[in-house]
């Protein structure tokens, strides 16, 4: 699929994403929960590992995470039946996963802080500016910005609904260099990789776009990762003039593989050249 795309182009793309000095990664509640939605502690201090090899590199990283209501469900052990019940969960689960976060970075002396944010927040000018400002501030500090929606207050008519286009919002509006996704796949393949063994990965995507939609829509499914919006929020980052990836959580190194140019996961090329400065 990728041989579809010149490879000076595809090299010049993973070496932009290498060269990034302001990375958003996001991490979806797979990557963070265990089979029975506790969280996993060896998973989420993989994830802080990762991160810290980013920041070791002195780059700034943004960590949009999932996983509060799948966290609070495995604590609480209720049902997420409702809104009600599920916004409930959100508030258990957020706490325990920064005071997880909180620990773990604490290994390598670093500090976090927490936004939860709505669609009100994203799309309001004002909120968004005062949102940026801090953030601005929290990465002087050398403090790690953790995001997740507001899902204890978030109505039908200001939730954004989604991490993965949380993720690209953001990477699109505090002028990120590189956003990269991880979840429980290696990216983006021809098939659904839990049950086609013949499913292949997806080295990069570009002008085979509309190719590799078509694929998405025909083999998507709730156990593929929830690919179609982790495709949609890459695209609508690449057609910004930035890069993206998709990769899988339990890699090793895998954020130190993306900083050093190596081919994992699936690379989204900028469309229409790189973005001005």
């Amino acid at each position: 699929m990728s041989s579809e795309l010149e490879e000076g182009a595809v090299a010049a793309a993973r070496q932009l994403a290498a060269d990034a000095d302001r990375v958003i990664v996001k991490a979806g509640t797979n990557s963070l929960t265990d089979a029975d939605s506790n969280l996993d502690d060896e998973k989420l201090d993989k994830l802080v590992d990762d991160l810290e090899d980013l920041l070791s590199r002195d780059k700034e990283v943004i960590l949009v995470s999932s996983g509060a209501i799948g966290a609070g469900t495995g604590r609480v052990g209720a049902s997420t039946g409702t809104v009600e019940e599920s916004q409930a969960l959100s508030t258990v689960g957020q706490s325990h996963l920064m005071h997880r976060y909180t620990e773990s970075f604490a290994r390598y002396d670093r500090k976090v802080a927490q936004l939860l944010l709505t669609q009100h927040d994203l799309e309001n000018p004002e909120r968004f500016t005062n949102l940026r400002n801090t953030i601005e501030t929290l990465l002087e500090w050398g403090v790690v910005p953790i995001i997740n929606e507001n899902d204890a207050v978030a109505t039908e008519e200001i939730r954004i609904g989604d991490n993965d286009m949380l993720s690209a919002a953001t990477t699109i509006g505090i002028d990120a260099d590189l956003l990269v996704t991880l979840t429980d796949v290696g990216g983006v393949y021809t098939g659904n990789p839990k049950h086609d063994p013949d499913a292949e990965r997806i080295e990069a995507v570009g002008t085979n776009y509309d190719t590799v939609q078509e694929i998405i829509s025909e083999s998507t499914s709730d156990e593929f990762g929830g690919i179609q919006t982790k495709v949609e929020g890459a695209r609508d980052v690449s057609e910004h003039g930035i890069p993206a990836v998709i990769a899988k959580s339990t890699e090793p190194d895998i954020l130190t593989k993306i900083a050093t140019a190596k081919p994992v996961g699936t690379l989204f090329l900028p469309i229409n050249g790189v973005r001005d400065d």
